[in-house]
């Protein structure tokens, strides 16, 4: 009794199941009894598919000419590793480079918290107007210092006071954006209307971060970050200004969540070490990997950035600051490496 497959095909005639189940193919026949050759070949020749692979620089080159762009993403190569906690990784030499890379920004934080360097410490000086230090930190996220030994150097020229009638935004002739920054001298002074108007609407900047007195850290986060959602604001701007107002101690705030999506580099490094692209299977394997780690999770932030980056930025701190060795020791432990 003839055998349908499931594409409702003779089992024989079919291609596709015929090479999944090992299955030789029945040859077309014409009425005439001879074997009807394969589409797009003559007797004797190569299958067009196959002609169409030996053409170098073909139609596929052709494609990519027409607006396409193809992005070769740089990996170490495959040595066999692998682990539950980052199934997307296959080499052991990119597992170490994430652990070294959160274990660093975890150092980072604690050097924010004790003894913070350049802007960061005027912004976790208590002396200093809160409003002046709030607004201050969001321009340090804004235009993000820069790689070097003078990290802070375009911020402290260009950087403007605070005042809640009429903020301006940082000097355009001085303004130099880091790697995480946004700024963009066309459409700066809307930003800073923007932010000046998000802080009014609750009284004031101090209000407008410190939300309810019941919160906890990590609703606050939440609940500012959301409330961020600004011109000219996009994640790494929002998520890097509240890791500094928290690590200095101007604000109780914590991540409970790394609000990762769209095309921001640390969501693209997460989809790669994580595996997944669903954002809340995202989330949560980001959560287990910090809590592996034994780190904050909101240092996966600068970690996965720079992991990404395949260079490391300071965000404000030396490069060769050393790392957190309790965080480092933890992922290593966690990936099983040595």
């Amino acid at each position: 009794m003839p055998s349908f497959c499931r594409h409702n095909r003779l089992l024989q005639n079919c291609p596709i199941c015929t090479k999944e189940q090992n299955i030789a193919k029945r040859p077309a026949v014409t009425r005439f009894g001879d074997v009807e050759p394969q589409p797009g070949t003559t007797p004797g020749s190569r299958p067009a598919s196959s002609a169409r692979s030996a053409q170098a620089g073909g139609s596929r080159g052709r494609m990519r000419a027409g607006g396409v762009t193809v992005r070769r993403l740089a990996r170490d190569q495959g040595d066999g590793f692998q682990s539950g906690l980052v199934p997307g990784l296959k080499s052991a030499a990119e597992a170490r480079r994430l652990a070294d890379e959160v274990a660093f920004a975890s150092a980072r934080c604690h050097r924010l918290r004790t003894d913070p360097p350049g802007l960061y410490a005027a912004v976790a000086d208590g002396e200093v107007d809160i409003e002046q230090r709030s607004w201050l930190a969001f321009q340090l996220a804004w235009l993000s210092p820069l790689d070097g030994v003078d990290p802070f150097r375009a911020i402290a020229a260009a950087r403007t006071p605070w005042d809640a009638e009429a903020v301006a935004a940082p000097d355009p002739e001085y303004a130099l954006t880091g790697p995480r920054g946004t700024y963009d001298p066309a459409t700066a002074s809307r930003t800073a209307e923007a932010y000046r108007a998000w802080a009014a609407r609750a009284g004031s900047q101090a209000a407008a971060f410190g939300g309810e007195s019941s919160w906890t850290p990590e609703r606050r986060f939440a609940r500012v970050y959301e409330r961020l959602a600004l011109p000219g604001v996009e994640r790494a701007v929002r998520f890097d200004l509240l890791v500094t107002l928290g690590c200095t101690g101007v604000y109780q705030l914590g991540a409970g969540s790394l609000h990762l999506g769209g095309s921001d580099p640390v969501t693209l490094a997460a989809k790669r070490i994580l595996g997944i692209g669903d954002p809340l299977l995202l989330e949560r394997r980001a959560a287990e990997l910090a809590s592996a780690f034994q780190a904050p999770l909101q240092t996966l932030d600068l970690g996965l950035f720079n992991w990404e980056r395949r260079e490391r930025f300071g965000a404000g701190v030396p490069v060769e600051l050393e790392l957190d060795e309790t965080v480092r020791e933890a992922a290593y432990a966690a990936l099983a490496l040595t």
